[in-house]
């Protein structure tokens, strides 16, 4: 897969927050028209850092648009760029925390990963790591889904998940898988220290080479007659659990 492609953020809260970010953006289309609200400070943030922008019809727009909702502007940017696990670990070092990384197995729906990024930026998550295949990439739709969280989160991208999870586990991390037939509810499991947390795939959950990796397992409590959860609402629950463990949340909560 080519990895030398632009790519681009709409919406107008991920388009700020990509301009609040510093990030690199080569231009920023906008409606013509669409001169209200937020994309004043969308055109003066730009004009600001001297980015160029580029008035279209609502037609040429539309046809450039990857998403339905890009509320009139679309920034073309260079390719996501993605970090290495040891960019997360020393990270968690200077904040002076625990790492705390949530590893995805296989999350191919672009909803669920933007759904998963915005929760974990939102949680203090150090980082994500995703495999190279069998994986959606940050496009414009996560970025548009992690309502720009994706600009302020720290994404590795490795050929192979169950390494990473040995080079984390070397350093001193324990990995934490999530499974449904797990005698551990979620609530009960000690997810305080150095942590490393498997979501699985949407459909076939976390695949048997990464089971055989993982420390321990917890599963989320079903009481009604549907027994599975959204991959991103089983990750918003156990990663949330997490950071109530491990007090990060001022408030005691």
């Amino acid at each position: 897969m080519q990895e030398n492609y632009q790519d681009q953020v709409e919406g107008r809260n991920s388009v700020l927050e990509l301009l609040e970010s510093g990030k690199d953006i080569n231009k920023i289309f906008i409606t013509r028209g669409e001169k209200h609200g937020s994309i004043y400070q969308i055109i003066a943030k730009a004009r600001e850092r001297k980015i160029i922008i580029i008035e279209k019809d609502k037609k040429q727009m539309q046809e450039m648009a990857q998403t339905e909702n890009y509320q009139g502007v679309i920034a073309i940017v260079p390719p996501f760029e993605y970090c290495e696990i040891d960019d997360i670990l020393q990270y968690s070092k200077q904040k002076q925390e625990d790492p705390f990384i949530v590893i995805l197995d296989g999350i191919e729906d672009p909803h669920n990963l933007g759904s998963i990024i915005r929760t974990s930026e939102t949680a203090g998550v150090h980082g994500i790591i995703i495999p190279k295949r069998r994986s959606a990439l940050v496009n414009s739709t996560v970025s548009k889904v992690s309502a720009g969280a994706v600009q302020h989160m720290k994404i590795a991208r490795v050929n192979n998940i169950t390494d990473a999870i040995n080079t984390l586990k070397k350093e001193g991390l324990w990995i934490c898988g999530t499974d449904g037939s797990a005698k551990q509810d979620y609530n009960k499991q000690d997810l305080t220290g150095p942590l490393g947390i498997v979501i699985g795939s949407e459909g076939q959950g976390i695949s048997e080479k990464v089971k055989k990796n993982c420390d321990f397992f917890i599963k989320i409590p079903m009481k009604g007659k549907v027994t599975s959860l959204n991959a991103s609402v089983s990750a918003g629950i156990i990663i949330y659990e997490t950071l109530r463990q491990r007090d990060i949340y001022k408030g005691g909560k």
